[in-house]
């Protein structure tokens, strides 16, 4: 081992070779050490015992004394590997090894000594010879290792010193400690630890130290400015933390502009392989809520080798529910989407990561009927999830067709066929834009809510349709907080629509967790909605982002207001005013008992807007979503006239 460091250090041209270098020596090199420690112990013990000026016994001479002892605490280390360790790493499994091995070379000799006592009559050894020899023995194989493995620690600390980053670790409880063992322990990692933040200000103002480091109280930390703190970064578990706590210190560690790190819990930390586990806080972090607790076993009875549909599985929202369906072993997925390069990126990503799962990836629109009903008689699907839409407000809102086409005959294609070739369950993705709409993308979604529910009520149909209402997800695709991110990246300027614009947000995992949850609890017909608790306001969201990305709002990356886009309001609501809501299984979860259609009804204003498709101008195709989506009343957009 030292040699390919030395080789390596030749050929690489750098001829300093620091104490951290060595990896580790030899078992057998280990033993040969221990083995003279126990040599000076002998030598050691003799000299106490003539300078004691006891007579030893004419038995054995102090060569045989020596020898047997020696042998018998060899056999002994022998036996507990006191030599198998990495003497850097000792832990007290490895001191107790040396302890158990010294105590029975203690007994033995002993024993020894009662033998020769019953033969002879007289002992081999002093009583005084073996008590010391112990002593002595069990001291230096002590000392050894624990001199070696703070010799490390200081070199590690000193060669650490110059190039790493200086942090603190918020907490001094058992998380704490253990993610700072873990950083000590790793000199591939940047950061060099200098204190520990306690919450318990009697804790913080005694001169009491952990892993050799100063514990500061909160107080005190507040108190003083960056350059006194003489650090870059606090490092902090989320999962340790209440969201009040954690939004305190973000605040404190943003206005004193301290970056701020973060670390898994223990548990994860364990059961990852990854060595760069400390990360940057993202927003999302900020923003993230504990997920609803799902349960697994009746997910997992929904899925296991069965046959599911996912449509818009190219998507943010598609490949999450796939991610999340596959792990639950269904016979086989088919995947449905008609972006030609993300559904390639995303089929290569799956196969590399559920191997056993059969896949079919299916290039196509859902609005072709032709190419979708093929599907549905090949295979006989259990569940459908329908996720594939037209989702972007403004862009919508130009090309009204477009969305009519997708959202609303994508979504009665996959319903129907659902029914007709007797699905179990059908769960459609849909949106709080649905609600109340002021937008064309929320009132198609609305419509193909509507027509989803008319088909529960037909006689002949046996699948239940389910449908899902979501907020914001972040980090989907086009959404704000990537958007911002790269506005950022510029150096600005970060464009909002408006100063007073609220959005509820919740994580693309917690979303699909819903609609796997809800295509369980489910009987048919119901809207689910979910308590996404309080709602964000973008301009602070901006803010923050700024901050943690280490500029400062308008100084070094400017705000500007663009003026509220075509269909945009300012707040979105997950129930509409009429709406009265039942309780589940879940206190996050929620029915929204919205208003429903026959579907004699709504299916006749649909086969009249979809024959006339291709011919009526977008107020014309605006006009007849207005007539089936009655609340849908147009917000700074063209179609505004239509609600006169």
């Amino acid at each position: 081992m030292f040699k390919s460091i030395l080789d390596n250090k030749i050929y690489n041209g750098d001829n300093v070779i620091g104490i951290t270098d060595i990896k580790y020596l030899p078992r057998w090199v280990v033993l040969i050490i221990d083995v003279l420690f126990l040599i000076i112990s002998i030598l050691l013990t003799f000299f106490v015992v003539f300078k004691l000026k006891a007579k030893p016994y004419d038995v054995i001479n102090s060569f045989q004394a020596s020898s047997i002892a020696i042998i018998v605490n060899v056999f002994f280390m022998y036996v507990f590997k006191t030599y198998a360790g990495v003497i850097r790493h000792s832990t007290f499994v490895d001191l107790l090894k040396i302890l158990l091995a010294s105590f029975c070379t203690l007994a033995v000799l002993f024993l020894i000594n009662s033998a020769f006592l019953i033969i002879d009559n007289e002992k081999a050894f002093l009583n005084s010879f073996i008590i010391l020899y112990f002593l002595f023995s069990s001291m230096f194989l002590f000392t050894f290792r624990l001199v070696v493995k703070e010799i490390f620690h200081y070199a590690r600390e000193i060669s650490r010193s110059g190039m790493k980053k200086r942090i603190m670790v918020l907490g001094v409880d058992e998380q704490s400690v253990a993610i700072a063992r873990a950083i000590l322990d790793n000199p591939k990692l940047p950061y060099q630890i200098t204190n520990f933040i306690s919450f318990n200000e009697k804790l913080g103002n005694v001169s009491a130290k952990i892993l050799g480091k100063t514990i500061l109280s909160k107080s005190k930390f507040i108190k003083k400015d960056k350059s006194e703190l003489d650090i870059e970064g606090v490092i902090l578990i989320k999962e340790s933390l209440t969201k009040e706590e954690l939004d305190e210190w973000i605040g404190i560690l943003l206005e004193k502009d301290i970056k701020i790190l973060k670390a898994p819990s223990v548990q994860k930390l364990r059961s990852t392989d990854n060595a760069n586990f400390i990360k940057a806080v993202q927003i999302e972090d900020l923003l993230n809520r504990k997920p609803i607790k799902l349960n697994d076993e009746e997910v997992k009875k929904r899925h296991f080798n069965k046959e599911v549909l996912i449509t818009g599985g190219a998507g943010s929202i598609g490949s999450e529910i796939i991610n999340q369906v596959s792990k639950f072993n269904p016979s086989l997925v088919v995947v449905v989407d008609q972006a030609e390069t993300p559904l390639y990126e995303v089929e290569l990503s799956l196969r590399e990561r559920f191997p056993h799962v059969n896949f079919k990836f299916v290039l196509a629109d859902v609005s072709n009927v032709k190419r979708i009903e093929p599907l549905f008689k090949k295979h006989s699907f259990s569940m459908v999830y329908h996720a594939a839409a037209y989702k972007h407000v403004p862009l919508v809102e130009g090309n009204p067709q477009e969305a009519v086409r997708v959202n609303i005959m994508g979504s009665k294609n996959l319903a129907t066929l659902s029914s007709k070739y007797e699905v179990n369950r059908f769960v459609m993705v849909s949106t709080d834009k649905a609600v109340n709409p002021t937008n064309v993308m929320g009132a198609t979604k609305r419509v193909a809510e509507l027509f989803v529910q008319s088909l529960q009520g037909l006689p002949e149909n046996k699948t239940k349709f389910i449908t899902t209402r979501f907020g914001n997800v972040l980090g989907s695709n086009g959404s704000v907080i990537p958007h911002f991110k790269k506005q950022i990246e510029k150096g600005g300027p970060i464009t909002i629509t408006h100063p007073d614009i609220v959005r509820y947000f919740m994580t693309i995992p917690e979303a699909c967790e819903l609609v796997l949850h809800a295509g369980t609890m489910g009987n048919g017909g119901e809207i689910y909605v979910f308590d996404m608790g309080e709602p964000v306001k973008i301009l602070d969201l901006a803010t923050r982002m700024i901050k943690l990305s280490g500029f400062e709002p308008e100084t070094d990356i400017k705000i500007i207001y663009t003026g509220l886009r075509p269909g945009e309001k300012l707040y979105e609501e997950l129930l509409s005013d009429d709406t009265k809501t039942l309780p589940t299984d879940h206190d996050k979860i929620l029915i929204s008992k919205d208003p429903v259609m026959k579907f004699e009804e709504i299916n006749e204003l649909l086969q009249v807007m979809l024959k006339s498709l291709e011919t009526d101008t977008k107020f014309e195709i605006v006009g007849r979503i207005k007539q089936i989506v009655k609340e849908f009343k147009s917000n700074n957009s063209e179609y505004e006239s239509l609600d006169k």
